[in-house]
């Protein structure tokens, strides 16, 4: 009985060669899963730039290198955690990027998340915590996004850019973060893009998300996640969507959002300024739990008797600055003014009704998990 069936397989095996398929067989590898499909979608910055020597760390040209060149330079190597596509949405510094261009890049990431099972925006580093909290509020499939750059160009010895790049399109490959919203990945740490700020203008480990800590790390073929989001409460319901549906928000008139900064008697003229230019809403970086001087104060005072919605956030990089229910002035909790800016940019976009932006900074902006209930 054993010789017949060594004999059959053997036939078998033969009768396949000979036709030249690939049946099954004892014995026979079998067939491989398909990968998972990644879209890389590139928008230039550091990562994407040219030095003028292999050692001007910090003198080069961004955004000068096509993100098809970058994939293209990690292979063989990417081709065994992905099936990797390519799209160049632009290739520029990512202050150049305007909050139209915002919009169109939402709409792109979305579009790629319908045939692939991840999106990589390649960004510079500058604006990154923006452009990550942006895609994180108006993004609306549950599949990961990753954001990655790096603080030196492709071209030097030493860069950081095709390991970061390489291990945002691992992480997206494994939909380890599904439902995590939009995350950065650098330096080999996983951050939540609500969180996450860059501290250093140089260092390589520039990003961190202070008192939350990172999310995890991709340590080479290790993802490891040891928190996440607030927002993974709701994946699989409607809730887990935002209500910044970028479909449903006017094209044009978008509101006009500006931010202020306050200091050791700080005068009220760029707060009159804003207000005076048709600011729709403007945040205020204060001192210690969003303390404004006295002269921003009477004009905070002025401009919202003139509709002007304001957040107060501080400017110290960590801790709250908590709602009191002031009329016109919503406590940001601990975003940065820069987050808050984008916040209340989409709230007024979609609404103008105070305490239903009140409510979105409360919950959305300041995510928190939940008990289960008993």
């Amino acid at each position: 009985m054993r010789k017949l069936t060594r004999r059959s397989t053997v036939l078998l095996t033969l009768i396949s060669l000979a036709l030249g398929t690939t049946a099954s067989v004892a014995g026979a590898e079998p067939d491989k899963k398909p990968l998972p499909k990644v879209a890389v979608i590139g928008t230039g910055g550091t990562i994407s730039g040219v030095s003028k020597s292999r050692v001007s760390f910090q003198d080069y040209e961004s955004g000068k290198l096509p993100v098809s060149k970058l994939v293209d330079d990690l292979k063989p190597e990417v081709d065994t955690v992905a099936d990797v596509s390519t799209e160049q949405f632009g290739n520029k510094g990512s202050s150049g990027y305007s909050i139209a261009d915002y919009r169109r890049l939402t709409a792109a990431v979305d579009k790629a998340l319908k045939t692939n099972d991840g999106v990589v925006v390649t960004t510079g580093t500058d604006t990154m915590e923006e452009f990550a909290y942006w895609l994180d509020l108006t993004v609306r499939s549950d599949k990961p996004v990753v954001l990655t750059g790096s603080m030196r160009p492709w071209t030097v010895i030493g860069t950081d850019a095709p390991a970061n790049l390489y291990n945002a399109i691992h992480l997206a490959a494994s939909s380890k973060t599904t439902c995590y919203g939009t995350v950065l990945m650098l330096n080999d740490q996983i951050q939540a893009a609500r969180e996450v700020r860059k501290t250093d203008a140089l260092r390589m480990d520039t990003f961190t998300s202070g008192a939350s800590g990172e999310l995890g790390v991709v340590d080479q073929d290790n993802i490891r996640l040891n928190r996440a989001p607030a927002r993974v409460q709701q994946c699989g319901r409607k809730s887990w969507q935002t209500p910044f549906d970028l479909d449903k928000i006017a094209e044009k008139g978008l509101p006009k959002v500006e931010i202020a900064y306050s200091y050791q008697d700080a005068g009220g003229e760029a707060v009159k300024a804003f207000a005076d230019a048709g600011a729709d809403g403007v945040v205020t970086a204060g001192t210690g739990a969003g303390g404004i001087s006295p002269q921003m104060s009477a004009a905070r005072k002025e401009a919202v008797k003139n509709g002007v919605l304001f957040a107060a956030t501080t400017r110290t990089g960590s801790g709250a600055v908590y709602d009191t229910n002031t009329d016109g002035v919503i406590g940001a909790a601990d975003l940065t003014p820069q987050k808050a800016r984008l916040l209340l940019l989409l709230s007024l976009a979609a609404t103008h009704d105070q305490n239903r932006i009140r409510g979105w900074f409360a919950t959305l902006g300041t995510a928190e998990f939940t008990s289960p209930k008993s």
